[in-house]
């Protein structure tokens, strides 16, 4: 397929990697540190949930364009490994709870499968991912994985983006892992009142009030296409995973050396 091919397929839809990756990044360590300094700060969480819709569009975008689907494997298996000790310490992990890289792995695997198009590996290969990830720990896991391959689907219009990502947030956001969101640095997000319109309302509102949900708010970002120029250089996109959390260890570790409370 030529490159002029594979860029027809996401001609309609926003391919501006390094914006994308620098909204990623940022909203990931923001993310973190709520996690693991700042636990007071729920914000901080709402922000981050940008950042893996972000990153498994990344793995969308960086599917159709590769000429080498098992250089990238290779390179994000790599990362995985590598990203697996600051996992552990940083967000209070064991050896048999794997990195997000690995759900982006899984991912990026099952495209595969439906690019390859071979002896059914358009069926087999994303089955079988999404069953690893339900059979294995890891970040997001299963969710994180079907949602990849369900972004893949619907890679060719901000319409099926929406379409896809709209219905599948709010079956995230239903999960007993996810909290209600009920106000933003103190400004309350249900509609005061007791009349029927204003209750209504709140009920309608509720199941996007929902932490998990909020991921929807990454979709103007993968769905509107931009042009910003920016450039990263590739290393940092791979380096930041891992070395963030590193960092970020050390600091907590500081902190409480110093009984300063985070």
């Amino acid at each position: 397929m030529t490159v002029d091919a594979r860029a027809r397929e996401l001609e309609r839809v926003n391919t501006d990697t390094g914006l994308l990756k620098t909204v990623a990044i940022l909203t990931m360590v923001v993310d973190h540190i709520g996690v693991m300094l700042l636990r007071d700060v729920p914000e901080l969480r709402i922000i981050g949930r940008v950042a893996f819709p972000l990153f498994a569009w990344g793995i969308v975008v960086g599917m159709v364009y590769t000429r080498n689907p098992a250089r990238y494997a290779a390179r994000l298996l790599l990362l995985a490994l590598l990203s697996q000790a600051g996992y552990m310490l940083g967000l209070n992990h064991r050896w048999s709870e794997l990195n997000v890289v690995f759900t982006l792995l899984l991912g990026m695997l099952g495209i595969w499968g439906m690019r390859w198009n071979r002896w059914g590996s358009a069926w087999w290969g994303p089955a079988l991912c999404v069953l690893t990830a339900s059979l294995i720990p890891m970040d997001y896991g299963w969710r994180g994985v079907l949602f990849i391959q369900l972004l893949y689907l619907a890679r060719t219009s901000p319409g099926a983006l929406a379409a896809c990502m709209i219905p599948y947030c709010l079956f995230w956001g239903a999960g007993a892992g996810s909290r209600a969101v009920t106000e933003i640095w103190g400004v309350p997000l249900v509609i005061p009142g007791e009349s029927r319109v204003a209750a209504s309302l709140n009920s309608l509102l509720a199941p996007f009030l929902r932490l998990q949900t909020l991921a929807l708010l990454a979709l103007p970002l993968m769905a509107v296409p931009t042009k910003s120029g920016i450039k990263l250089p590739k290393w940092l996109g791979y380096l930041a995973y891992p070395g963030h959390l590193m960092i970020l260890y050390l600091i907590q570790q500081a902190l409480t050396r110093w009984q300063i409370p985070g």
